[in-house]
């Protein structure tokens, strides 16, 4: 689990948010949080970490610019990404994805969560905020130890 965006910029914190919050769920249950990255503005980053760790498959959250209502989230295949607009990277998510299935077979699922307000210093709108907890509350039930 990937969670990628700026904690600076409103609802572009969705993605982060939800990887800490599946952090504090995990380690309320005793379950490892090792697999969950948090990529921040440059998730690229956390690619040498990520190969150490060597999932199976990869979950990127991320903010996504899809012309919905704010909290609207959707699944991407990641070679679909390149449509999408995101605001705070430093580097196309496309092409770390591409890097790090160069080292190793991974299967990548892309979770955009449509923002309201990337407003600098503003925390999430609460239709993004409602998302990021059904997230976190599903995923925490879903993924798998490792």
């Amino acid at each position: 689990m990937l969670g990628v965006g700026s904690e600076l910029k409103g609802d572009d914190a969705s993605g982060v948010i939800v990887c800490k919050g599946l952090k504090e769920a995990f380690k309320k249950k005793g379950r490892s949080t090792k697999g969950i990255f948090l990529g921040g503005t440059a998730p690229e980053n956390l690619t040498s970490e990520i190969k150490r760790f060597r999932p199976d498959t990869l979950i990127i959250i991320d903010s996504a610019d899809m012309n919905k209502r704010p909290g609207c989230v959707k699944l991407f295949n990641p070679d679909n990404i390149s449509q999408i607009a995101f605001s705070t990277h430093k580097l196309p998510l496309k092409i770390m994805i591409d890097y790090i299935q160069y080292f190793f077979d991974c299967r990548v699922i892309f979770i955009g969560i449509q923002p309201g307000s990337l407003v600098f210093g503003e925390y999430l709108t609460a239709p993004v905020n409602k998302a990021v907890k059904e997230i976190v509350k599903s995923l925490a039930l879903s993924i798998p130890v490792k």
